[in-house]
């Protein structure tokens, strides 16, 4: 799917650019927010990548564009890893910027380093990136990395790893970040030399998986994969089960409705709707993925009355809904935007997937008296 500009993209958009200058072998550049303070556009973990032709990624509304660039091609160039604090409240910036914080941002060369993060990504598992950003210690140099997944430590060869010892004690919270997708910077105070490291917790992208084959899946489909999900059209018509005419999903597959769960491909990550305008279906899809998968979040289009009539159609054919299921339920599904066109309603949908799969309520940000983005409650 084409993007309008190189800041229209997701993380899911911007590490796919980032694999592909790994096959191809191009010479990059990542940049990545690793510590704010204040207010900022992006928190932590935000990424671009960038070559000396094109850029995938925003880390700012687009104020640091030009210091940014220029440390990009010191890493492509000379292969230097640098680590820039831009303070936005200074007077040099002038007024009137979005961002009131002070930003650090790493920028280092695009090497294999990254590979076991890319690995990770691909097996549909999170993981936790730790990153020396500053080092006391002559042995372990800024850039130092090392990747763990479910525990396991893995490196590239073009760096070294973090020590042993730094990894015995950042491990709980590189869980924890790895869990939340948080990602937060923490000192490791040690006999051989203080360590200054980034922990950038890498998600898999959240899937989202649409069961119908009307029109109004194309809507949902387009905004939801513009939004960062990975969008499978499950269609109940094997005759609809085009690809063509679901040109925003990423996969369009028949099935029936009972097989409807062998399309979930990790549980923990997918959210699903139930869109088929046909009671049966619907109940007998919501049946398969309450029963044969862990998904968090079932979302079911229409009016209320219609889910009491597939409960009493469910309980006819001897199924009741337990309480603990009933809580994965959301009809109807949305939230209230007040918008009842095709794409109103897709926007609703998309709102609360969004705010269901990022823990949040979906309220006004402006009833709210905290911070925009929530910090992590991480600590060493």
């Amino acid at each position: 799917m084409e993007r309008a500009t190189p800041r229209d993209v997701t993380d899911r958009d911007v590490f796919e650019f980032l694999r592909e200058q790994r096959e191809t072998g191009a010479t990059a550049a990542v940049a990545t927010v690793v510590d704010v303070e204040g207010s900022a556009y992006r928190r932590p973990g935000a990424k671009l990548v960038a070559t000396a032709e094109q850029t995938r990624g925003a880390i700012t509304a687009g104020c640091l564009d030009g210091p940014v660039s220029e440390l990009a091609t010191e890493a492509r160039d000379a292969g230097t890893i640098s680590v820039e604090t831009f303070d936005m409240t200074a007077e040099e910036w002038g007024l009137g910027l979005g961002c009131n914080g002070v930003i650090d941002v790493l920028v280092e060369p695009l090497d294999n380093s990254f590979d076991p993060v890319l690995a990770a990504l691909d097996a549909g598992e999170s993981a936790a990136v730790l990153t020396v950003l500053d080092s006391d210690d002559e042995t372990v140099p800024r850039g130092s990395r090392t990747v763990l997944r479910d525990g396991e430590a893995e490196t590239g060869t073009d760096r070294a790893g973090l020590p042993d010892d730094a990894l015995a004690s950042l491990r709980d919270t590189a869980a924890s970040v790895a869990e939340s997708g948080a990602g937060v910077v923490l000192t490791i105070e040690r006999e051989a030399g203080d360590l200054r490291v980034f922990l950038d917790g890498v998600e898999p992208s959240p899937e989202l998986l649409l069961f119908g084959a009307q029109g109004d899946i194309n809507p949902i489909a387009r905004l939801g994969a513009q939004a960062g999900f990975e969008v499978t059209v499950a269609s109940p018509r094997g005759g609809r089960a085009d690809a063509e005419q679901y040109p925003h999903a990423h996969r369009v597959r028949a099935t029936h409705p009972d097989d409807v769960a062998e399309l979930v491909d990790t549980p923990e990550h997918t959210y699903a709707v139930l869109a088929s305008h046909n009671l049966i279906d619907d109940r007998l899809a919501l049946d398969a993925l309450l029963t044969e998968t862990a998904v968090p979040y079932i979302g079911l289009m229409g009016p209320r009355k219609r889910f009491e009539d597939l409960r009493a159609n469910a309980a006819e054919a001897g199924r009741t809904f337990t309480e603990a299921e009933l809580e994965r339920v959301s009809t109807p599904v949305g939230l209230d935007l007040g918008d009842g066109s095709p794409t109103g309603v897709a926007m609703s949908i998309v709102s609360e997937l969004l705010a269901v799969a990022n823990d949040a309520t979906g309220g006004r940000l402006s009833e709210g008296s905290g911070p925009v983005h929530p910090r992590p409650n991480l600590s060493g």
